[in-house]
Formats: structure tokens, C-alpha cells, sequence
């Protein structure tokens, strides 16, 4: 029976570890990075001395927790990089960021936080804004990216987009899809207006502009 005894502490700490990063990410997703360290604890089901001895502080928690947003996020702006038109490159960016962080807004908070013991968050976002500078740098070259584009630019965004709420994820997504239309043609050197994504219903009732 002792021989099996570490293999079940083992197994109940990874348990322990995973409920606490599943509460996390649900609550910081729906109410941002104020969320109290008990109250991830009493989502999870475990004690807060549970919580701080897997994550001493709320730094090492975040990181953890959007460990997969920060890859998802590289993984954007690798792809935008990669194209063979450096605009549709930043416009792919603009699009699936704000897509992504649309989808959490923990994730937002985290991303234009200073944590200084969330390295993995920190450095996430030095690697997206210095890939995004130099995309931005090439599209301003093809002529399509207004030559007056700054990076706080981007934050600026980012910032607006994180102020979409709404009472679903789908049309969370949906506004936030179509902020990204707008924000592009209001980035494009010579805006061809495209036709915007279509509009998320934010309104019981709301009148229509034609």
C-alpha cells in the first residue's frame, strides 16, 4: 500500500493544480485580474493554502493560466510575419488579436500589465509588440499602412477592444470582429473600405443608419 502512496500524492497535487488553473481562467476571462485569490480557491474547491503553496503569488498564477493565449498570441504574429504582403500580414494580426483577447479579458489585462514576476507574460508581449513594429515597418513600405501608424497605436486598440462587453462570448466575438474592421480601415493609408464583418446585435432595439 506505502509503495503506491507518493504516486497518489502525485496524482492529487496535478488535480489540485489543473482545478485551480481552470477556476483562474474562468474568472479572470469574465471579471479581469481583480478576481481575489480566495475566490479562485473556493471555485477550485481547494483551501487558499492549497492555492499559494502551488502558486506563492498571483504573478506566477497569470502566467500559468494564459500560458496558451501567449503561445496563441506568438503564433499570430508568426503568421502575419510570414506573408508575402506585409499589409494583409498586420491586417491577419489586427484581426485574430483582437479576436483573441475579445475572447478573454483576463488575458488583455495580463498582456498591457506590468508583472514583474509574470516573465512568460512579460516577454510574450515584447516579443508581439517588436514583431508587430516590424511588420508594420514593411507594410508602411507597400504604401497600404498609413505612414503616421505608431505602436501605441496597437495598445490604443487593444485598449478599446477590451471595453467590449457583452452577454455572450459569440457576440462578444462578433463586436469585437467588426471593431477590428473599422480599426483597419481607419489604419489603411488609402482606405478601400471593404465591407465590415457583420454586426453583432448589442441592442434590443436599435435603429438602423443607412
Amino acid at each position: 500500500m506505502t509503495d503506491h502512496l507518493p504516486h497518489t500524492l502525485r496524482s492529487d497535487a496535478l488535480d489540485n493544480r489543473e482545478r485551480i488553473l481552470d477556476a483562474a481562467r474562468a474568472l479572470f476571462a469574465a471579471d479581469g485580474l481583480d478576481v481575489p485569490m480566495r475566490e479562485i480557491a473556493r471555485r477550485a474547491g481547494v483551501g487558499p493554502a492549497t492555492l499559494y503553496r502551488r502558486f506563492p503569488t498571483k504573478q506566477e498564477l497569470v502566467t500559468a493560466a494564459f500560458a496558451d493565449q501567449i503561445r496563441a498570441c506568438r503564433a499570430i504574429v508568426d503568421e502575419g510575419s510570414a506573408h508575402p504582403d506585409p499589409w494583409r500580414g498586420f491586417c491577419l494580426v489586427i484581426e485574430k488579436v483582437c479576436e483573441l483577447h475579445a475572447r478573454d479579458r483576463g488575458f488583455t489585462e495580463a498582456f498591457m500589465s506590468t508583472f514583474p514576476g509574470a516573465t512568460d507574460v512579460s516577454a510574450g508581449r515584447e516579443y508581439t509588440l517588436k514583431a508587430v513594429a516590424e511588420l508594420a515597418r514593411r507594410a508602411k513600405e507597400t504604401g497600404r499602412l498609413r505612414p503616421d501608424f505608431v505602436l501605441d497605436d496597437l495598445v490604443l486598440m487593444l485598449m478599446a477592444n477590451k471595453g467590449i462587453h457583452t452577454t455572450s462570448v459569440t457576440t462578444q466575438v462578433m463586436a469585437s470582429r467588426r471593431f477590428a474592421g473599422f480599426v483597419i480601415q481607419a489604419f489603411e493609408n488609402c482606405p478601400r473600405h471593404a465591407p465590415l464583418p457583420s454586426a453583432a446585435r448589442l441592442t434590443s432595439a436599435a435603429p438602423t443608419a443607412d
